[in-house]
């Protein structure tokens, strides 16, 4: 795959990325409390970014669940804030929403970008929000779209135990490490994934989850709805494999009303359908 086409399997312009901007305040002493926060965690000789959004009366005295969300690239997690709003439906169920910045705008995925340990950061990010904001280590989830997607699946893998459910929008499980045959879960972890059949990296898509299920023994039955097609499978190690197909849909998030991947008019609105199925899998 071409230089260009790796930049726009990870939603980017080919154009280079500028890093994203620096938190221009903090939150004192990163204390739990409702409302949105600018974070920043030492990690791999660097301080690494991120957002987190605390519904209204929040105080951190009992356990809550966590939803980590990653970004597209070139992108930053304030840009996926504004497009998914996960924030929303956070508020109305009370949970915690991270969004985590690559560096240089990216994140060390499957396909590409850079060479951040990433997997590492995600587990330490994780780690803090369970110990400082009482975050229950049995309903953590991690979305994201295209790169952050792809970072999603290699999360559900080599941060094993971290995550209950993972949930991949125009993302998938490709590139080297993916083909290795050992590349699965030791743990097991439930999978929600939105693609798009007019997505022009579709096939590779498919191929992926293809692998995913047969490493896990997953048999998929598949039912059309109006505009898609979902298919759901139970797999050996006790996890799900949710797979919706949108029929007239590229590299998007559907039921996004903004952004620059944003299809309002898409038969599904993936915020919504992400979180039912994260709030019917706690960790096995």
């Amino acid at each position: 795959m071409s230089a260009l086409l790796l930049l726009a399997a990870c939603g980017g312009n080919g154009e280079p990325p500028e890093a994203p901007a620096a938190p221009t305040t903090q939150e004192a002493a990163q204390k739990p409390a409702a409302g949105d926060h600018k974070m920043t965690l030492d990690f791999g000789g660097q301080k690494r970014t991120f957002l987190l959004h605390a519904p209204p009366g929040y105080t951190g005295d009992k356990p809550v669940p966590l939803v980590v969300a990653m970004h597209f690239f070139p992108g930053d997690g304030a840009a996926l804030r504004d497009m998914i709003e996960m924030d929303a439906k956070a508020d109305k169920h009370g949970f915690l929403v991270a969004y985590p910045d690559g560096v240089s705008a990216a994140f060390n995925a499957l396909i590409c970008c850079g060479a951040e340990d990433d997997v590492g950061f995600l587990k330490a990010l994780t780690e803090k929000l369970v110990a400082d904001w009482k975050v229950d280590p049995d309903r953590i989830y991690a979305t994201g779209i295209s790169n952050g997607a792809d970072m999603s699946f290699r999360a559900a893998v080599e941060a094993s135990g971290v995550f209950a459910a993972v949930g991949p929008v125009s993302g998938g499980l490709g590139g080297p490490l993916a083909d290795k045959s050992d590349f699965v879960p030791k743990e097991p972890v439930s999978v929600l994934t939105i693609v798009g059949a007019n997505d022009q990296y579709y096939d590779t898509f498919q191929a992926g989850l293809t692998k995913w299920r047969e490493r896990l023994d997953c048999k998929p039955v598949e039912t059309k709805g109006k505009g898609f097609t979902r298919s759901k499978a139970k797999c050996a190690d006790g996890s799900d494999v949710e797979v919706y197909v949108v029929t007239d849909m590229g590299h998007s998030w559907p039921g996004a009303k903004k952004g620059p991947m944003a299809i309002p008019d898409a038969p599904i609105v993936a915020t919504d359908l992400l979180w039912a199925f994260f709030a019917a899998h706690k960790k096995l």
